[in-house]
Parts: C-alpha cells; structure tokens; sequence
C-alpha cells in the first residue's frame, strides 16, 4: 500500500464526505485521516468505496462511537463484528473507542455519556477493553469524553482513571485536549494539573477540536476552530507528552477543507521543535 503522505507529517484530520471528491482527485498534503468507523460499516457503497480508495495514500485511524463500552448491557456482538470486518478491510494504523456508555435496555443514545469514575467501572472497562481487543486481535485506544455532569460515587480522578485502564488492559491512550479543557471549565479544576496523570508512552494519539459556550457551560460541538485556550492547554500536553500524532476534529457546521488543512498546519507548527 503506497503511502506517500507518511507519517512524517503527525497532523491528522477526520475524513468528512463534503471533501471525499476533493481527496479522490486532488489527494491534498496532510498526514493521515481519521473516520468514524460506523459510518463504514455497510457491505458496499459509495463511503467504503472512497475508503478503499484513500487508504492507498493516507494511514487510517478507525474512531467508534457506537460501541458503547461501558453498558451494563454488555457489548453487542453484531457491531463488534462489524468493526472486526472493517479494521481487516482496511488495516488501520490505529482502532480507538469512548470510555462512555451510550446504550441501555436495547436502545441506543445518541450520545457519549460519562462513567462514574470508581473500582467497579474501572473494572468493568478493563474486561470490556481486552474483550474488544481479543476480538480485533490487537490493541485499541480509549478516549476520554467531555462530560456536563458528575456522579458523587465517583473516586477517580478523570483522566487517572483513564491510565489505569489502559495499564490493566494493555490498550493505548486516545487523549481528547479539548474533552479535557470543557471538563475542567464545567467541574472547576485544574486541567494542566490533570495531565500529569497519563503516561507519556501511552498516549498515541491527541484531538483537537472546537467548543461552544451555552451560559457558564461549554460544549463540546467539534463545529469551529480550536481556541486559543484549548491551544494553549495543548502545548502544555506537548511538553509533557513530545510529539504525538494530532487530529483536528469537526463534526458539525463542516468548513471547506481548506479550513481544516489550515488548523491542521497549526498543529504541526507547534509540532515541529519536538519533533525535529
């Protein structure tokens, strides 16, 4: 499989359908692409037609949201499968998942939802992360997410909890800069402080994304450019962390591509002193 925009280039963006002509005929200058693996999951179509197409030139990184790994229902076998027969097809670089829940009693939210942060949910994600990763037949990444509320059961700090799973497991770390920063402003603490807790070998990959600001809550929407705030707390990941392959998220109000290859740039501009 040519390659020929390699991972030299640690700036990554989700691969949207309003650019998928423009990637077919113009194959533009960015390191990788990230896609949300449900949207792949059919036997055919024009989606997995364009994916066959631009693994040929670009490293893929498969991003769920639909697993749900953190349901008291289980996993559901069929979606898992599913994800199975995608990451064969088109061999990923990397596979990562939520710690969220987002299903119960048969039905399914549209939604990522918090966990409470205790013994017994860091049990339950380790045994659903190894049987994820059993079925795959490698390894994944785990994501925190952005949250808006707290449970008083919780006893882990966020992104500790975090680390503990990805040490019981085996799994990498898919840290969300912009999740952190919404938590911090919505639950008041400090989220430099908070990074101290990953492992700098465990995090393979970092997002980035836009927020919008309802009152004195945050949301994360993924539909603008990365704040300077959000910036800021990416360079103080950086020096904790060094160089780690980038993706800038935008799920909504999706700007030309233009616009993302332009944050994109940002991301290897403040890249560029670690990684040299």
């Amino acid at each position: 499989m040519s390659q020929p925009n390699s991972m030299r280039s640690l700036a990554g963006i989700g691969l949207r359908a309003a650019h998928y002509r423009q990637f077919l005929d113009e194959r533009p200058r960015i390191g990788w692409l990230e896609v949300h693996s449900e949207n792949y999951f059919g036997a055919g179509g024009f989606d997995l037609h364009v994916l066959d197409h631009v693994r040929r030139d670009y490293p893929l990184s498969l991003h769920g949201v639909g697993l749900s790994l953190g349901s008291a229902d289980g996993l559901r076998q069929q979606h898992l499968a599913k994800l199975r027969n995608l990451v064969a097809r088109v061999e990923p670089l990397l596979v990562s998942e939520h710690l969220c829940w987002g299903a119960h009693g048969g039905r399914h939210f549209n939604d990522l939802l918090p966990l409470p942060y205790t013994e017994e949910a860091l049990a339950l994600m380790v045994a659903r992360v190894d049987q994820v990763q059993t079925a795959l037949g490698r390894s994944i990444l785990v994501e925190n997410v952005s949250s808006y509320l707290q449970y008083r059961d919780s006893a882990i700090p966020e992104l500790e909890f975090v680390a503990e799973v990805a040490r019981r497991s085996g799994c990498g770390i898919l840290f969300d800069v912009n999740n952190l920063y919404v938590n911090a402003v919505n639950h008041g603490f400090d989220a430099v402080a908070a990074i101290a807790a990953l492992p700098a070998h465990g995090v393979q990959e970092i997002h980035l994304a836009g927020h919008t600001r309802t009152g004195d809550c945050l949301i994360d929407d993924h539909g603008s450019r990365v704040t300077d705030a959000v910036w800021l707390l990416y360079e103080a990941a950086r020096a904790r962390l060094g160089p780690v392959r980038t993706l800038i998220e935008w799920d909504t109000n999706i700007p030309g591509l233009d616009v993302l290859l332009d944050e994109a740039l940002k991301v290897e501009t403040r890249l560029a002193p670690a990684h040299a």
